[in-house]
């Protein structure tokens, strides 16, 4: 494990000197469980070759997170339930009871147990950030998980007919392209342990995941892009595979840096350094059921991109197929993970040279 831990970081270095890289992820949903889940194996090389923070969203108002929201008046935990599970020491087991579903039971019919646990553990700290931290060491957690706020926030779509759209999941079934994401209330505020690990990371990424209902919700964090902005870490958008029907249909990848660009506000200095995107071919038969559901692949407009300032990165990231993902499209985990380890040495250097 050392041998690897030294091949990751800096070969000619003495061990004296060994600091991990810092990695702070954006996002929400299923793509950013799968990049901790890929990241996680780097954290857990002896005593870690990498320090991983997960700033998650929690504007999720739908299915067990939105049931509990409304009952107990707690924060989402969905979202940071599959990311406990992704980092989680024992995934064989205390992450399958973490994301073990109730298939029947008056009141417990579609609720997971480890959103039943944070909402307990909230309902006996009496915050929620306290629930998720505790909750980790349950899990041997490789990593520290956010919340982005401990706001109780909601968000807010403006549609392009000039309606608005109240609540994530009445917006992701929306058909009608969406013009601006807000959350109410609007200064919703981050933890300051989240800027904190901001601003001492190597790389920071977003996504993959939901444009506006995963990733943009984090940057209407008051203080949390200005934040991003002034870190000298290196900053990485990991761009979705496909297209979502009503939020980003047609949408190039030039269009999704720059609805990230336009909902972080006016800000001085750099949101993104790069964008990160997929080379490997699309099975035809999988594509055709996807396009059946109006989706299709993000195309990389490459020269925009860069006319933009932004760096594109390639790679093979497609999850291959296996018996339980057959007919979906997913990013694969290893894959994305070896890619943030690359750009978060590149950070690490930056860093170097802006103290040196």
């Amino acid at each position: 494990m050392p041998s690897l831990r030294r091949e990751i970081l800096y070969k000619d270095m003495p061990d004296s000197t060994f600091v991990p890289l810092r990695i702070v992820s954006m996002g929400g949903g299923n793509g950013l469980s799968a990049l901790l889940r890929g990241l996680k194996r780097y954290a857990t090389l002896g005593s870690g070759a990498v320090e991983l923070t997960a700033v998650v969203t929690v504007t999720d108002d739908g299915g067990s997170s939105g049931r509990l929201r409304r009952e107990f008046d707690v924060l989402p935990p969905g979202d940071i339930r599959n990311c406990m599970a992704a980092l989680s020491e024992d995934e064989a087991l205390l992450s399958r009871l973490f994301q073990y579903r109730f298939s029947n039971g008056r009141g417990l019919k579609g609720h997971s147990f480890g959103n039943l646990f944070l909402t307990v553990m909230t309902r006996l700290t009496g915050d929620f950030a306290q629930a998720v931290r505790l909750s980790s060491e349950v899990l041997a957690v490789a990593g520290r998980i956010y919340p982005s706020t401990s706001s109780d926030v909601v968000l807010e779509a403006t549609l392009g007919d000039g309606s608005k759209v109240a609540g994530e999941s009445r917006i992701s079934r929306s058909t009608v392209p969406i013009r601006k994401i807000m959350l109410r209330p609007r200064r919703a505020k981050p933890l300051p342990e989240t800027l904190e690990a901001i601003a001492n990371a190597d790389l920071i990424t977003m996504g993959p995941g939901s444009l506006f209902t995963s990733i943009v919700p984090n940057l209407l964090v008051q203080g949390i892009p200005q934040a991003i902005a002034s870190s000298p870490a290196y900053k990485a958008y990991f761009l979705n595979l496909m297209t979502q029907p009503g939020e980003t249909t047609h949408f190039r990848a030039s269009d999704h840096v720059t609805a990230l660009l336009k909902h972080s506000g006016r800000i001085r200095g750099r949101l993104l350094n790069a964008c990160v995107v997929n080379t490997r071919p699309f099975s035809e038969r999988i594509l055709k059921k996807y396009r059946e559901q109006s989706a299709q692949p993000v195309e990389c407009d490459a020269k925009q991109l860069e006319r933009m300032g932004i760096e594109v990165v390639e790679a093979d990231l497609l999850r291959m197929n296996s018996r339980s993902s057959a007919d979906k499209i997913r990013h694969d985990s290893s894959a994305s993970a070896a890619v943030a380890i690359e750009l978060a040495q590149k950070g690490r250097r930056l860093r170097r040279k802006i103290a040196s």
